[in-house]
């Protein structure tokens, strides 16, 4: 398969370290025309920032994950005015694990989304265990230019979002067994507002669950959308590919 854009990918994780820069050489070769590489922190972020400084195909996000919500946002406008940075996340709540307290957590969300329509960049959500709170919060920055990264809701709730300007992001999780939910938003999402992403080395799809995920493995999330929606995977990743590249104005 080609034109695969990865709308979501972390390799700066560690698990790339000891190989990372021939798995980013390869990716172009295998189909990979797009990477957005997301950062979770500061340092994170300035990282995914440089990746897309050595690399055409990458480009960055940066912020502060909720997990790291306590750490804040210090230098963050600076990071976003890079021209290899295309958007503002991976930011949002996270009330499964709550690393960071949940009104910190509001406190960083809200001031990351305020700094991103000052500067006019779209945002990469997480939303964990946090619908009620994150909905109350995005609805105060309406009109949206984003996407709702790894989406775990309903229906429903994507027809809660979806108003607001967001993008719905789908990885792995839709080939997971007894994965109802993903597989009904991945039947329902408008295909002009719907995303494909990794979650790199997270989340790999199967037949690859347990390995470590890179952007190759979009192609199995593709088939098992496409199958659903009763289209062709080529098709779809075409769909996707445009769509990345109109909400994050990449041109790769």
């Amino acid at each position: 398969m080609s034109n695969i854009f990865d709308s979501h990918a972390h390799y700066t994780s560690p698990r790339f370290d000891a190989d990372r820069a021939a798995v980013l050489a390869a990716l172009p070769q295998q189909g990979v025309v797009g990477v957005l590489c997301c950062g979770t922190d500061m340092q994170d972020s300035k990282h995914a920032i440089k990746l897309a400084e050595q690399y055409d195909y990458i480009f960055a996000a940066a912020g502060t994950h909720p997990h790291e919500a306590k750490h804040g946002i210090d230098g963050l406008r600076e990071l976003l005015q890079h021209p290899k940075c295309v958007a503002a996340g991976e930011m949002g709540l996270d009330y499964h694990y709550d690393f960071s307290p949940r009104d910190v957590q509001q406190a960083v969300f809200t001031a990351q989304l305020e700094l991103a329509r000052e500067l006019d960049k779209p945002v990469v959500i997480h939303c964990r265990e946090a619908f009620a709170d994150s909905l109350r919060i995005l609805r105060d920055f309406a009109p949206l230019r984003g996407v709702m990264h790894c989406f775990t809701g309903s229906v429903e709730f994507m027809r809660e979002v979806l108003p607001l300007g967001l993008h719905i992001g789908l990885g792995g999780a839709v080939t997971f067994k007894n994965a109802r939910k993903p597989l009904e938003v991945a039947a329902a999402v408008p295909l002009e507002r719907l995303l494909l992403e990794t979650d790199a080395p997270y989340m790999a799809p199967v037949p690859h669950r347990g390995k470590r995920c890179d952007s190759t493995h979009i192609a199995a999330i593709a088939e098992k959308i496409a199958a659903v929606r009763g289209m062709a995977a080529q098709d779809l990743l075409d769909a996707c590919a445009d769509n990345a590249r109109g909400l994050f104005l990449c041109t790769p």
